[in-house]
């Protein structure tokens, strides 16, 4: 069985995968609970290896591609993406604490928060 074949049981499954990842990181640009752009780094990952056509069309994305770019060529995010991404944790906090939720899930969510927060804002930013 050729593996580079388009439609390989593998193959398949690999682009199976990055749909279910795009969908994922679809859903997330709305739940801040749900990340975006590691969903859509996954499913180029899963493209890369399932379908040429599907990873060629995610990489060149206007929306997703230049931080899957950033990423894959030297583990950076844009300033701008990892102020979004800590005023979305915050927000996500804040959203919480008005809700009334109890007070051990908001100190999980935020510990939780705290150590996604210290990633993003620790990665190098792309080169100019």
């Amino acid at each position: 069985m050729n593996v580079k074949s388009e439609t390989s049981p593998v193959r398949l499954l690999w682009a199976a995968a990055g749909i279910a990842c795009v969908a994922l990181g679809l859903v997330g640009i709305t739940l801040p609970l749900l990340p975006t752009t590691p969903f859509m780094i996954l499913a180029a990952f899963c493209f890369a290896r399932g379908s040429d056509r599907l990873h060629r069309w995610l990489m060149g994305h206007p929306r997703f591609g230049q931080a899957i770019r950033d990423w894959k060529r030297h583990g950076a995010i844009a300033p701008k993406a990892k102020l979004l991404a800590a005023a979305a944790m915050v927000a996500a906090i804040l959203v919480s604490l008005l809700a009334g939720i109890a007070w051990s899930l908001i100190a999980a969510q935020a510990a939780v928060m705290t150590a996604a927060a210290a990633f993003v804002l620790t990665r190098p930013s792309p080169p100019a």
